[in-house]
Protein backbone atom coordinates (compact mmCIF):
# COMPACT_ATOMS: atom_id res chain seq x y z
CA UNK A 1 0.00 0.00 0.00
CA UNK A 2 1.88 3.47 -1.00
CA UNK A 3 1.96 6.12 1.43
CA UNK A 4 -0.55 8.51 2.14
CA UNK A 5 0.16 12.51 0.60
CA UNK A 6 -1.31 15.15 0.65
CA UNK A 7 -4.69 15.77 -0.50
CA UNK A 8 -4.76 17.96 -3.92
CA UNK A 9 -6.83 19.80 -5.76
CA UNK A 10 -6.50 17.29 -8.44
CA UNK A 11 -7.57 14.77 -5.81
CA UNK A 12 -10.65 16.94 -5.15
CA UNK A 13 -11.47 17.13 -8.68
CA UNK A 14 -11.03 13.44 -9.97
CA UNK A 15 -12.88 12.25 -6.67
CA UNK A 16 -15.96 14.52 -7.39
CA UNK A 17 -15.83 13.05 -11.62
CA UNK A 18 -15.45 9.74 -10.05
CA UNK A 19 -18.64 10.47 -7.67
CA UNK A 20 -20.61 12.45 -10.60
CA UNK A 21 -19.68 10.30 -13.66
CA UNK A 22 -20.11 6.86 -11.73
CA UNK A 23 -17.14 5.51 -14.60
CA UNK A 24 -15.25 3.39 -11.94
CA UNK A 25 -16.90 1.40 -9.75
CA UNK A 26 -15.84 0.70 -5.66
CA UNK A 27 -14.39 -2.62 -5.27
CA UNK A 28 -13.33 -3.26 -8.56
CA UNK A 29 -10.25 -4.65 -10.54
CA UNK A 30 -8.44 -1.95 -12.17
CA UNK A 31 -5.76 -2.24 -15.02
CA UNK A 32 -4.00 0.76 -15.34
CA UNK A 33 -2.16 1.41 -18.59
CA UNK A 34 1.08 3.18 -17.36
CA UNK A 35 3.55 4.15 -20.47
CA UNK A 36 6.24 5.75 -17.35
CA UNK A 37 5.30 9.56 -19.15
CA UNK A 38 3.15 12.52 -17.14
CA UNK A 39 0.17 11.61 -17.54
CA UNK A 40 -0.31 8.16 -16.83
CA UNK A 41 1.90 8.37 -13.77
CA UNK A 42 0.09 11.07 -12.96
CA UNK A 43 -3.14 8.89 -13.38
CA UNK A 44 -1.57 6.16 -11.36
CA UNK A 45 -0.73 8.13 -8.83
CA UNK A 46 -4.03 9.61 -8.30
CA UNK A 47 -5.88 6.49 -8.07
CA UNK A 48 -3.60 4.63 -5.42
CA UNK A 49 -4.39 7.78 -3.34
CA UNK A 50 -8.12 7.13 -3.82
CA UNK A 51 -8.00 3.76 -3.46
CA UNK A 52 -8.91 4.01 0.51
CA UNK A 53 -11.65 5.60 -0.31
CA UNK A 54 -12.74 3.19 -3.36
CA UNK A 55 -11.30 -0.30 -2.70
CA UNK A 56 -10.26 -1.00 -5.71
CA UNK A 57 -7.50 -3.53 -6.77
CA UNK A 58 -5.19 -2.08 -8.87
CA UNK A 59 -2.68 -3.45 -11.32
CA UNK A 60 -0.24 -1.85 -13.53
CA UNK A 61 0.36 -2.49 -17.36
CA UNK A 62 2.90 -1.46 -19.79
CA UNK A 63 3.35 -1.94 -23.47
CA UNK A 64 6.22 -1.77 -25.44
CA UNK A 65 5.87 -1.11 -28.72
CA UNK A 66 9.63 -0.93 -29.36
CA UNK A 67 9.81 2.19 -30.94
CA UNK A 68 12.89 3.69 -29.19
CA UNK A 69 16.49 2.44 -28.30
CA UNK A 70 15.16 2.97 -24.37
CA UNK A 71 11.94 0.74 -24.67
CA UNK A 72 13.29 -2.00 -22.64
CA UNK A 73 14.69 0.27 -20.37
CA UNK A 74 11.38 2.35 -19.81
CA UNK A 75 9.37 -0.94 -19.68
CA UNK A 76 11.82 -1.80 -16.22
CA UNK A 77 11.43 1.83 -14.89
CA UNK A 78 7.34 1.33 -14.83
CA UNK A 79 8.08 -2.54 -13.37
CA UNK A 80 9.72 -0.84 -10.66
CA UNK A 81 7.48 1.56 -9.62
CA UNK A 82 4.56 -1.30 -9.50
CA UNK A 83 7.28 -3.33 -7.30
CA UNK A 84 7.72 0.22 -5.75
CA UNK A 85 4.05 0.70 -5.10
CA UNK A 86 3.26 -3.18 -4.17
CA UNK A 87 0.60 -3.84 -6.96
CA UNK A 88 0.78 -6.53 -9.78
CA UNK A 89 2.63 -5.69 -13.33
CA UNK A 90 1.74 -7.10 -16.75
CA UNK A 91 4.39 -6.10 -19.50
CA UNK A 92 3.17 -6.69 -23.13
CA UNK A 93 5.92 -6.50 -25.96
CA UNK A 94 4.83 -5.91 -29.42
CA UNK A 95 6.62 -8.59 -31.66
CA UNK A 96 6.55 -6.65 -34.76
CA UNK A 97 7.28 -3.21 -34.69
CA UNK A 98 4.25 -0.72 -35.70
CA UNK A 99 4.77 1.18 -39.06
CA UNK A 100 2.19 3.47 -38.15
CA UNK A 101 0.27 5.66 -35.05
CA UNK A 102 -2.95 3.98 -36.36
CA UNK A 103 -1.01 0.21 -36.13
CA UNK A 104 0.40 1.16 -32.93
CA UNK A 105 -3.03 2.32 -31.35
CA UNK A 106 -4.35 -1.27 -32.48
CA UNK A 107 -2.13 -3.35 -31.16
CA UNK A 108 -1.95 -1.56 -27.82
CA UNK A 109 -5.59 -1.91 -27.34
CA UNK A 110 -5.57 -5.44 -28.55
CA UNK A 111 -3.14 -6.22 -26.26
CA UNK A 112 -5.01 -4.34 -23.25
CA UNK A 113 -7.93 -5.57 -23.82
CA UNK A 114 -6.29 -9.67 -23.65
CA UNK A 115 -4.36 -9.29 -20.77
CA UNK A 116 -7.61 -7.62 -18.59
CA UNK A 117 -9.08 -10.85 -20.33
CA UNK A 118 -6.67 -13.20 -19.18
CA UNK A 119 -6.07 -11.60 -15.17
CA UNK A 120 -10.02 -10.89 -14.84
CA UNK A 121 -9.67 -6.59 -15.35
CA UNK A 122 -13.28 -5.71 -16.12
CA UNK A 123 -12.08 -1.88 -16.32
CA UNK A 124 -8.83 -0.22 -18.44
CA UNK A 125 -7.48 2.91 -17.10
CA UNK A 126 -5.94 4.95 -19.10
CA UNK A 127 -4.41 8.77 -18.67
CA UNK A 128 -5.67 10.42 -21.69
CA UNK A 129 -6.48 14.01 -20.47
CA UNK A 130 -8.29 17.15 -21.77
CA UNK A 131 -5.34 17.81 -23.89
CA UNK A 132 -5.66 14.72 -25.37
CA UNK A 133 -9.08 15.25 -26.54
CA UNK A 134 -8.37 18.45 -27.61
CA UNK A 135 -5.38 17.58 -30.19
CA UNK A 136 -8.07 14.36 -31.23
CA UNK A 137 -11.01 16.92 -32.28
CA UNK A 138 -8.27 19.22 -34.08
CA UNK A 139 -6.40 15.96 -35.78
CA UNK A 140 -9.99 14.46 -37.05
CA UNK A 141 -11.48 18.06 -38.02
CA UNK A 142 -8.59 18.28 -40.40
CA UNK A 143 -9.23 14.72 -41.94
CA UNK A 144 -13.39 15.98 -42.60
CA UNK A 145 -14.90 14.09 -39.94
CA UNK A 146 -17.78 14.49 -38.74
CA UNK A 147 -19.70 14.99 -35.07
CA UNK A 148 -18.91 11.48 -33.78
CA UNK A 149 -15.12 12.19 -34.88
CA UNK A 150 -14.92 15.23 -33.24
CA UNK A 151 -16.30 13.86 -29.97
CA UNK A 152 -13.94 10.91 -30.24
CA UNK A 153 -11.95 9.90 -26.42
CA UNK A 154 -15.26 9.58 -24.54
CA UNK A 155 -15.10 9.17 -20.79
CA UNK A 156 -15.85 5.35 -21.16
CA UNK A 157 -16.42 2.56 -23.49
CA UNK A 158 -17.21 -1.11 -24.17
CA UNK A 159 -14.01 -2.90 -24.98
CA UNK A 160 -14.99 -6.21 -25.64
CA UNK A 161 -17.04 -9.02 -24.06
CA UNK A 162 -15.28 -11.75 -21.61
CA UNK A 163 -16.38 -14.79 -20.08
CA UNK A 164 -16.65 -14.69 -16.14
CA UNK A 165 -14.25 -16.84 -14.35
CA UNK A 166 -15.76 -19.74 -11.92
CA UNK A 167 -19.04 -18.54 -13.10
CA UNK A 168 -21.46 -20.15 -15.51
CA UNK A 169 -19.99 -20.51 -19.15
CA UNK A 170 -22.86 -18.69 -20.49
CA UNK A 171 -22.28 -15.83 -18.57
CA UNK A 172 -20.63 -13.05 -20.21
CA UNK A 173 -19.73 -9.52 -19.11
CA UNK A 174 -17.97 -6.09 -20.45
CA UNK A 175 -14.29 -5.09 -20.67
CA UNK A 176 -14.42 -1.04 -20.14
CA UNK A 177 -12.40 1.65 -21.22
CA UNK A 178 -12.61 4.09 -18.99
CA UNK A 179 -10.89 7.92 -18.63
CA UNK A 180 -11.25 9.74 -15.64
CA UNK A 181 -8.72 12.62 -16.47
CA UNK A 182 -10.58 14.16 -19.58
CA UNK A 183 -10.91 17.31 -17.88
CA UNK A 184 -7.27 17.84 -16.53
CA UNK A 185 -4.91 18.99 -19.29
CA UNK A 186 -1.25 18.51 -19.84
CA UNK A 187 0.14 21.17 -17.83
CA UNK A 188 -1.78 20.31 -14.89
CA UNK A 189 -0.38 16.34 -14.69
CA UNK A 190 2.96 17.60 -15.38
CA UNK A 191 2.81 20.05 -12.51
CA UNK A 192 1.30 17.22 -10.48
CA UNK A 193 4.17 15.23 -11.27
CA UNK A 194 6.57 17.49 -10.85
CA UNK A 195 4.99 18.39 -6.82
CA UNK A 196 4.51 14.69 -5.91
CA UNK A 197 8.12 14.32 -6.97
CA UNK A 198 7.30 11.19 -9.73
CA UNK A 199 9.69 10.18 -12.07
CA UNK A 200 8.74 10.82 -15.67
CA UNK A 201 10.36 8.48 -18.14
CA UNK A 202 10.40 11.02 -21.45
CA UNK A 203 9.44 9.61 -24.27
CA UNK A 204 11.49 10.84 -27.07
CA UNK A 205 8.97 10.37 -30.07
CA UNK A 206 6.67 12.44 -28.51
CA UNK A 207 9.15 15.49 -30.03
CA UNK A 208 9.44 13.47 -33.25
CA UNK A 209 7.11 15.91 -35.98
CA UNK A 210 7.12 13.22 -38.39
CA UNK A 211 4.01 12.04 -36.82
CA UNK A 212 0.73 14.11 -37.12
CA UNK A 213 -0.86 14.40 -33.29
CA UNK A 214 2.76 16.17 -32.40
CA UNK A 215 2.87 18.33 -34.51
CA UNK A 216 -0.79 19.49 -33.24
CA UNK A 217 0.60 19.35 -30.09
CA UNK A 218 4.03 21.43 -30.75
CA UNK A 219 2.49 23.84 -33.06
CA UNK A 220 -0.51 23.76 -33.78
CA UNK A 221 -1.96 24.13 -30.23
CA UNK A 222 0.63 26.41 -29.22
CA UNK A 223 -0.17 28.77 -31.75
CA UNK A 224 -3.94 28.98 -30.61
CA UNK A 225 -3.59 29.56 -27.22
CA UNK A 226 -0.95 32.38 -28.44
CA UNK A 227 -3.12 34.31 -31.12
CA UNK A 228 -6.63 32.95 -30.49
CA UNK A 229 -7.62 31.67 -27.12
CA UNK A 230 -5.34 30.99 -24.26
CA UNK A 231 -7.43 28.30 -22.89
CA UNK A 232 -8.34 26.69 -26.29
CA UNK A 233 -7.15 23.12 -24.94
CA UNK A 234 -10.18 23.40 -22.69
CA UNK A 235 -12.36 25.34 -25.19
CA UNK A 236 -11.96 22.20 -27.69
CA UNK A 237 -11.96 19.66 -24.54
CA UNK A 238 -15.59 21.59 -23.97
CA UNK A 239 -16.72 21.14 -27.85
CA UNK A 240 -16.28 17.62 -27.84
CA UNK A 241 -18.05 16.64 -24.58
CA UNK A 242 -20.64 18.83 -26.29
CA UNK A 243 -20.82 17.11 -28.96
CA UNK A 244 -20.34 13.54 -27.59
CA UNK A 245 -23.94 14.37 -25.91
CA UNK A 246 -25.97 15.04 -29.40
CA UNK A 247 -23.92 11.91 -30.83
CA UNK A 248 -25.21 10.10 -28.68
CA UNK A 249 -28.68 11.17 -28.84
CA UNK A 250 -28.38 11.22 -32.31
CA UNK A 251 -27.37 7.88 -33.10
CA UNK A 252 -30.76 6.76 -30.73
CA UNK A 253 -32.87 8.26 -32.55
CA UNK A 254 -31.28 7.17 -35.73
CA UNK A 255 -31.41 3.18 -34.29
CA UNK A 256 -34.94 4.03 -33.62
CA UNK A 257 -35.84 5.43 -37.41
CA UNK A 258 -33.56 2.66 -38.69
CA UNK A 259 -35.81 -0.44 -36.74
CA UNK A 260 -38.96 1.29 -38.04
CA UNK A 261 -38.19 1.40 -41.25
CA UNK A 262 -36.41 -2.19 -41.39
CA UNK A 263 -39.29 -4.92 -43.19
CA UNK A 264 -38.66 -8.83 -43.24
CA UNK A 265 -38.49 -10.07 -46.49
CA UNK A 266 -40.18 -13.02 -47.88
CA UNK A 267 -41.41 -15.55 -45.34
CA UNK A 268 -38.60 -14.58 -42.59
CA UNK A 269 -40.29 -12.73 -39.96
CA UNK A 270 -37.41 -11.59 -38.20
CA UNK A 271 -36.25 -8.05 -38.63
CA UNK A 272 -32.37 -8.29 -38.66
CA UNK A 273 -29.39 -7.50 -40.19
CA UNK A 274 -28.80 -10.23 -43.09
CA UNK A 275 -29.02 -9.50 -46.32
CA UNK A 276 -30.96 -9.25 -48.39
CA UNK A 277 -32.70 -5.66 -46.06
CA UNK A 278 -35.63 -3.99 -47.21
CA UNK A 279 -36.32 -0.57 -45.90
CA UNK A 280 -39.68 1.45 -46.23
CA UNK A 281 -38.79 4.37 -48.19
CA UNK A 282 -41.91 6.90 -46.53
CA UNK A 283 -40.78 6.07 -43.13
CA UNK A 284 -37.28 7.14 -43.95
CA UNK A 285 -38.49 10.53 -46.18
CA UNK A 286 -39.77 11.74 -43.29
CA UNK A 287 -36.87 11.72 -41.13
CA UNK A 288 -34.01 14.98 -41.17
CA UNK A 289 -31.00 13.97 -43.40
CA UNK A 290 -29.07 13.89 -40.37
CA UNK A 291 -31.44 10.93 -38.64
CA UNK A 292 -31.34 9.48 -42.70
CA UNK A 293 -27.68 9.38 -42.78
CA UNK A 294 -26.86 8.09 -39.38
CA UNK A 295 -29.46 5.30 -39.35
CA UNK A 296 -27.67 4.20 -43.42
CA UNK A 297 -24.05 4.01 -41.47
CA UNK A 298 -26.04 1.59 -38.77
CA UNK A 299 -27.08 -0.54 -41.16
CA UNK A 300 -24.14 -0.27 -43.69
CA UNK A 301 -21.55 -0.75 -40.49
CA UNK A 302 -23.53 -4.22 -39.96
CA UNK A 303 -23.72 -5.73 -43.13
CA UNK A 304 -19.91 -3.79 -44.85
CA UNK A 305 -16.97 -5.97 -44.01
CA UNK A 306 -15.50 -3.02 -43.17
CA UNK A 307 -16.78 0.92 -41.68
CA UNK A 308 -18.57 2.77 -44.00
CA UNK A 309 -16.79 5.76 -46.37
CA UNK A 310 -18.80 8.71 -46.37
CA UNK A 311 -19.21 8.34 -49.94
CA UNK A 312 -20.87 4.90 -49.20
CA UNK A 313 -23.11 6.64 -47.16
CA UNK A 314 -24.53 8.75 -49.18
CA UNK A 315 -25.15 6.33 -52.14
CA UNK A 316 -27.55 4.45 -49.80
CA UNK A 317 -29.26 7.61 -48.81
CA UNK A 318 -29.81 9.65 -51.76
CA UNK A 319 -31.97 6.36 -52.63
CA UNK A 320 -34.50 7.15 -49.87
CA UNK A 321 -36.02 10.13 -52.38
CA UNK A 322 -34.40 8.38 -55.58
CA UNK A 323 -36.55 7.42 -58.88
CA UNK A 324 -37.88 3.77 -58.93
CA UNK A 325 -35.74 1.23 -60.25
CA UNK A 326 -32.70 3.11 -59.64
CA UNK A 327 -29.56 1.56 -58.18
CA UNK A 328 -25.78 1.70 -56.52
CA UNK A 329 -22.90 0.21 -57.68
CA UNK A 330 -21.46 -2.31 -55.65
CA UNK A 331 -20.48 -1.59 -52.19
CA UNK A 332 -18.11 -3.42 -50.49
CA UNK A 333 -18.01 -6.90 -50.27
CA UNK A 334 -20.55 -6.83 -53.24
CA UNK A 335 -24.05 -5.57 -52.08
CA UNK A 336 -26.04 -3.27 -54.39
CA UNK A 337 -29.12 -0.86 -52.92
CA UNK A 338 -31.64 -0.86 -55.82
CA UNK A 339 -35.31 1.23 -55.59
CA UNK A 340 -38.58 -1.08 -55.67
CA UNK A 341 -40.93 1.54 -54.46
CA UNK A 342 -41.89 2.16 -52.02
CA UNK A 343 -38.74 -0.19 -50.80
CA UNK A 344 -35.11 -0.06 -51.30
CA UNK A 345 -33.71 -2.95 -50.95
CA UNK A 346 -29.97 -4.01 -50.41
CA UNK A 347 -28.79 -7.33 -51.57
CA UNK A 348 -25.86 -9.48 -52.90
CA UNK A 349 -26.31 -8.94 -57.13
CA UNK A 350 -24.96 -12.70 -58.97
Amino acid sequence: MPESSNWTHLHAQVHRTLLYRQILPSNQRLLVAVSGGQDSLCLIKLLLDLQPKWGWNLAIVHCDHRWRSDSQASANHVEQLAKNWGISYYLETASDIPKTEAAARHWRYQALTEIAIAHNYPYIVTGHTASDRAETLLYNLIRGSGADGLSALTWTRPIADFRLANSDENLKSKIYLVRPLLEITRSQTGQFCQEQKLPIWEDSTNQDLQYSRNRIRSELLPYLETHFNPKAQQALAQTAELLRADVEYLELAASDLLQRAMSPIADNIQVNFQLPVKLNRPILREAPLALQRRAMRQLLQQILPSAPSFESVEKLTSLIVAPNRSQTDPFPGGAIGRVEHPSIILDIKF
